[in-house]
């Protein structure tokens, strides 16, 4: 697996990770967020060629937007999604990733990802404080192996409410129940 594939990975599941955890504290406001994730990893990975970029949203695919060093997504929480006290998005095991020792305290939260599969084997911290119901924080740290290869990661993102109305996005939790 290529060191792109594994950056990638990561930096995906720690987004449906950071979206998870954000569930766990109850705090987000129902509609279209704004994610920004960023690190080491992200800021060094190779851009994308513009036609490559083209073919895959011709095969589907929806890749997020990098921007100043961070890759940047747009994401739906549904009324449901924003009510939830627990991490819906981690209900379906993720890569074989489950959620423990979920707290909150106040505006901020917490959660453990413990991994056992043989794609991904480790342990994922998850920290953040939201500020109101429109703005949250997060750290991600992650270390264990992917594909048997040692993997370091460290993520940090952030995430802005931008309006009740979530367009042509489907809600996240539409994307958990496909899978």
């Amino acid at each position: 697996m290529s060191q792109m594939t594994k950056i990638l990975m990561l930096s995906v599941l720690s987004g449906s990770l950071f979206n998870g955890s954000a569930h766990a504290a109850g705090k987000m406001k129902p509609g279209l967020w704004e994610m920004s994730m960023q690190s080491d990893a992200i800021k060094a990975m190779p851009k994308m060629p513009p036609a490559q970029m083209e073919q895959m949203k011709k095969m589907g695919i929806k890749m997020p937007m990098m921007q100043d060093g961070a890759m940047k997504t747009s994401v739906c929480i549904s009324k449901e999604m924003a009510e939830q006290n627990h991490p819906s998005a981690m209900q379906k095991n993720q890569a074989g990733c489950k959620p423990q020792n979920i707290a909150q305290s106040g505006n901020d939260f917490s959660m453990e990802l413990i991994c056992d599969s043989p794609e991904l084997k480790g342990i994922g911290t998850i920290r953040g404080s939201y500020n109101g119901s429109d703005s949250v924080r997060s750290t991600y740290d992650f270390k264990g192996t992917s594909h048997n290869n040692p993997v370091t990661q460290h993520m940090e993102t952030t995430g802005k409410w931008l309006s009740p109305d979530c367009g042509d996005i489907k809600p996240a939790s539409d994307y958990q129940k496909k899978k």
